[in-house]
């Protein structure tokens, strides 16, 4: 590991719009997953999932044919990891569920899924964990596949409407936040709480803002930059600009 006399310094907030890039397609945005199709959002809320098997089967075909399984990480993906290589990087708090900061050779620890994740499924009653690709393996027989241990149902570890974020990740944020000097939100609309909350509590805390977003977000104002360019553009550029001595 290179030596460092300075602790990190940077936090980075990351939303869908990292991965557009790689084919991930977004929720929210223009061509959106839920702007096209504002059914899909009810096959993330628990209360119907765990209800309705119908909703569990439509679901469980959407995950299978999710771009994720084929998605590789940006250069924006990269430069993160690069930050933390530097010893630049505090943590990256991501809304994605992807997995593609770790593809892209950020550290598991420096990761924090704020909406979970999709690489893992979980039992809704005796929590066993298991490969969501293991359990998307049985969808041509099982296409509303049950636990395998007690039976239960089965869910991947996204976060749903009407879920708590993931144990521990949000006071993780929250700590990485107020402690950045600078604090970069990219590609997130910053209009899910309690995750836009934390960009005015690193601001609060004395953090230089960077939002890096195709469109307007609702913290611009308290923004000190705010970039408008394709990510996996400026990304690399701001990492290279942050790790350049003053």
């Amino acid at each position: 590991m290179p030596h460092h006399d300075h602790a990190p310094t940077v936090t980075v907030l990351t939303g869908a719009g990292i991965s557009t890039a790689s084919g991930v397609p977004d929720f929210r945005g223009p061509q959106g997953v839920w702007t096209r199709d504002p059914a899909a959002a009810d096959l993330l809320d628990l209360g119907p999932y765990v209800r309705d098997r119908d909703v569990r089967e439509r679901g469980w075909r959407m995950w299978a044919e999710h771009a994720v399984w084929a998605a590789r990480p940006t250069s924006a993906h990269r430069a993160l990891a690069g930050l933390e290589r530097a010893g630049a990087l505090l943590a990256v708090l991501t809304q994605n569920f992807d997995g593609l900061h770790q593809a892209a050779g950020s550290a598991p620890d420096r990761v924090v899924e704020l909406h979970g994740t999709l690489a893992t499924t979980s039992c809704l009653r005796c929590a066993t964990t298991v490969p969501t690709r293991d359990v998307l393996a049985r969808l041509a027989t099982e296409p509303d596949p049950p636990c395998q241990a007690c039976g239960g149902v089965l869910k991947p570890d996204v976060v749903y409407f009407g879920e708590q974020l993931a144990d521990g990740a949000l006071a993780r944020a929250v700590a990485a936040a107020t402690d950045a000097h600078t604090f970069l939100a990219v590609g997130t609309t910053l209009t899910v709480h309690p995750v836009a909350g934390l960009v005015p509590l690193a601001v609060d805390a004395g953090a230089r803002l960077v939002v890096v977003n195709a469109e307007p977000t609702a913290y611009d104002h308290l923004a000190d930059e705010v970039l408008r360019d394709p990510i996996d553009q400026v990304l690399p550029a701001l990492v290279r600009t942050l790790l350049t001595p003053p």
